[in-house]
């Protein structure tokens, strides 16, 4: 079951524009180790779901997983074949607005190696291009 909100206040949304880098949920906040974007892009619920389970299907149940984006935007598509006009589309999915350097995972819990091989499996289910990143201690 792919992510989506319980209830919005508005069921549909302008497209919007992601400009600039990440200024907050860029940093490891809850794990030892993060997942971070390189790239802007919207990222589908199912996107989402798909590396959770890649994840915690390879670190069977070791360590804490978690996701620090939700997909709260409702992008709406129009059918194929359907003429101009007769209002906006119904939403097609929802989806998490990603600027570069966002963090989209994090572990907590298992080895810097084992870490690594699981956010390997969560890049390939990803449309931005990933990096590993480590929690830096604050000064």
């Amino acid at each position: 079951m792919s992510l989506l909100p319980k209830r919005v206040k508005y069921r549909k949304q302008q497209r919007g524009k992601l400009r600039g880098n990440a200024t907050r949920g860029n940093y490891v906040a809850f794990g030892d180790f993060g997942l971070q974007s390189l790239e802007p892009h919207w990222v589908s619920g199912k996107q989402l779901e798909a590396g959770r389970i890649a994840a915690q299907h390879f670190l069977r149940r070791q360590g804490k997983l978690y996701i620090r984006v939700f997909p709260d935007k409702p992008i709406s598509k129009k059918p194929l074949e359907t003429r101009m006009g007769t209002g906006k589309a119904d939403v097609e999915y929802w989806a998490a607005r990603v600027k570069p350097g966002t963090i989209l995972f994090e572990i907590a819990g298992v080895p810097q190696e084992l870490a690594k091989q699981a956010f390997a499996r969560i890049a390939h289910k990803m449309p931005v291009r990933c990096r590993f990143v480590e929690r830096r201690l604050a000064v």
